[in-house]
């Protein structure tokens, strides 16, 4: 019977594990994990700190799975052309990936068009922000708006890229209201 017992526990512990969701992102309203990393922009090496960032105004962090990939290419693209509109609502934009330097270097140049950083995820990073990482150690799609004062006031994770942009845009100039 103990034997039995133990079996059928097992077995929900592995039902309930396969069923629980991989990442629940950061609640609006929760405090953004302060953090600092090396970030590329026109393709030049800098420090980049969040907190640096917010006392110029509101953060949008986006993690994306990999550079020079399509969808994130596409995302860097949308996120170049419409850093006018964010930089007139106060906001600057960081672009979060786990590849190395240099080639945020080459993708800040080539994909970003030198518009707006791309800094290194490193796991910790990524666990800190709740992003869900897939089996090859792939970031999920997920966009956060950090208002000044260090809270998140917008979540969006999305594997398609198109809504990302629209989106964030829109959740910083309502900041601004």
């Amino acid at each position: 019977m103990k034997n039995r017992i133990r079996i059928i526990a097992a077995a929900m512990v592995a039902a309930f594990a396969f069923t629980a969701p991989a990442s629940a992102e950061l609640p609006v309203g929760a405090d953004a994990p302060s953090f600092s990393t090396n970030a590329a922009l026109a393709g030049k090496e800098f420090g980049f700190s969040l907190q640096a960032a917010l006392r110029r105004g509101p953060v949008v962090l986006y993690f994306y799975p990999k550079a020079f990939t399509q969808g994130c290419t596409l995302e860097a693209n949308a996120f170049a052309e419409a850093m006018p509109e964010f930089r007139a609502a106060g906001a600057s934009v960081i672009g979060m990936s786990n590849d190395d330097i240099e080639t945020l270097k080459r993708f800040s140049r080539e994909e970003c068009r030198d518009a707006f950083p791309v800094g290194v995820a490193s796991q910790r990073l990524i666990s800190a922000y709740d992003v869900a990482l897939g089996d090859s150690g792939l970031s999920s799609r997920t966009s956060y708006v950090i208002a000044p004062n260090g809270q998140i006031t917008f979540v969006h994770s999305n594997s398609d890229y198109r809504g990302h942009v629209q989106r964030t845009l829109a959740a910083v100039r309502a900041l601004s209201k």
